[in-house]
């Protein structure tokens, strides 16, 4: 890690792939560096010489929407990530939620429209059915943005992989809708590249499949941050360290 000790910094945010526990400092990121848990509020807060807040990314994702995005200025909002994995930020009452041991939000585990299978064991139900990967396999194809390419030219075994993939993540959406009530539903990642081609089903479904009152007070939209909701979600995280301090 780089030595950064020497530039003075009054707060600073970082969004990882994984989990952090805010009570123990410490963050597990496996696609980062392994699978075992790492002290890493002590490790950035003695690099940087300053405050560190840190978050998973799905929680920095639906920070940076409140903040900037589609859900400016709302108090109860949940971002779906959706690509090679999905997870769940979530803000209720205008305050993120983390869980016990900061793994709410992980709601590729959600079981829906199948019972549980050996190979589910790896990421879950709902990310086994309703990720990049699922829509891949569908179509047989090597990778989402190439189902998404083929149903743009009509292929019908791509639009096929899309509609399927659509209807299982808006199971998940509504099963999210009735247990959050949020105000809006934000979709981003990289799946949702395709969402001139899902979002209408997604919405119409996940409407219709969830609890009828939630479902009236509820809006499903595309991410308008893309790729820097992240990156947004970090600064957010160090903004909001700064007015605490």
């Amino acid at each position: 890690m780089a030595d950064y000790s020497r530039a003075p910094v009054d707060a600073a945010g970082v969004i990882i792939p994984g989990i952090y526990d805010s009570a123990t400092g410490q963050g597990w990121a496996p696609n980062l560096w392994g699978k075992d848990f790492h002290p890493l509020r002590a490790q950035l807060e003695s690099r940087l010489s300053g405050p560190v807040a840190i978050a998973s990314d799905r929680t920095g994702s639906v920070l940076a929407e409140q903040w900037l995005g589609r859900a400016r200025g709302l108090r109860n909002v949940v971002f779906v990530a959706v690509g090679t994995g999905i997870g769940v930020g979530i803000v209720a009452d205008g305050r993120p939620i983390e869980g016990a041991g900061g793994i709410a939000g992980a709601a590729g585990w959600m079981i829906v429209g199948t019972p549980w299978k050996p190979e589910h064991a790896a990421c879950g139900v709902w990310e086994t059915l309703a990720s990049g990967p699922a829509m891949a396999r569908r179509a047989g194809m090597h990778n989402a943005e190439s189902v998404a390419a083929a149903a743009r030219a009509g292929d019908a075994n791509a639009l096929k992989a899309v509609d399927e993939t659509a209807d299982y993540l808006a199971m998940g959406i509504a099963n999210l809708i009735a247990v959050l009530n949020p105000e809006m539903v934000v979709l981003g990642g990289g799946c949702l590249q395709a969402a001139d081609l899902m979002l209408d089903r997604i919405r119409k479904n996940a409407l219709s499949w969830t609890q009828p009152i939630a479902a009236r007070t509820v809006r499903i939209e595309a991410t308008a941050l893309g790729a820097d909701a992240g990156l947004l979600g970090a600064a957010r995280l160090a903004w909001l360290l700064l007015e605490k301090n």
